[in-house]
């Protein structure tokens, strides 16, 4: 059979134009020369990291369900934050390194729940639903040694100082209404986190078990997820040059 006896019909043309290869050849970059080693500021990674979230919660259903046919899980992360509690020497004056740190998170597990209804050929209904979790874990030491960090994050001081003087006419006493003051402030790259992935291991039922057939409008769920994430933090590093252009 050929295609004039049953033609293709295209119900819904839209205007498009076919276009033409171009030309394309490699360009040589021009680079640093060798002899300049630059510095560049780029998110340096200082730990990555497996939290375990257990979680559990109940779902209410409307209208109710008689069977779950699917559920995607998806994890959002709301706050990541990176607390300093011990520090090492300094690297640079006032600036120092963080050897152990309290990492603050907190977000919310989304879940698309698919379910079918009561009626042998009912439709297919969805929910969705949001399981907030948060929690704080200790990161400290060296990778190469055991612990968390592949780099120690940095932190530099701010100070504040209070200058006072003699009274000269009363070399006993401090005068009262002159002083001298002095500050400095250094403002810091916050550490900062980005999600890897997620492991997600599940269980839902109802909390009252029912018969074949009969509906529930509640679903309990227990669930551990296993999330890996980045801790980074932007940092100024010097790197070789590959060349001359």
């Amino acid at each position: 059979m050929s295609s004039d006896d049953c033609p293709i019909v295209n119900p819904c043309p839209v205007e498009a134009n076919t276009l033409i290869p171009l030309s394309d050849e490699p360009s040589k970059p021009c680079v640093i020369p060798e002899n300049f080693r630059p510095i560049i500021k780029v998110p340096a990674v200082l730990a990555e990291t497996t939290l375990q979230i257990v979680v559990e919660s109940n779902i209410p259903l409307n209208p109710p369900a008689v069977e779950i046919k699917r559920v995607l899980k998806d994890v959002f992360l709301t706050q990541c934050k990176l607390v300093p509690v011990k520090f090492c020497d300094e690297i640079c004056p006032g600036v120092r390194t963080v050897t152990r740190g309290k990492l603050f998170i907190q977000g919310f597990i989304r879940k698309d729940i698919e379910y079918a209804t009561a009626n042998c050929n009912g439709v297919i209904r969805d929910r969705i639903a949001t399981v907030p979790f948060s929690g704080f874990a200790d990161l400290k030491g060296d990778v190469n040694e055991g612990g968390d960090f592949i780099l120690f994050p940095v932190i530099g001081q701010s100070s504040e100082s209070k200058s006072r003087f003699i009274n000269p006419k009363n070399g006993d006493i401090p005068r009262q209404d002159k002083y001298f003051f002095e500050n400095s402030a250094f403002y810091n790259e916050q550490p900062y986190c980005e999600l890897i992935s997620a492991n997600f291991f599940e269980l839902d039922f109802t909390p009252c078990p029912v018969e074949a057939d009969e509906t529930f409008d509640c679903l309990r769920e227990k669930i551990v997820v296993d999330l890996t994430l980045k801790v980074l933090q932007v940092r100024q590093v010097r790197v070789e040059s590959l060349g001359d252009c």
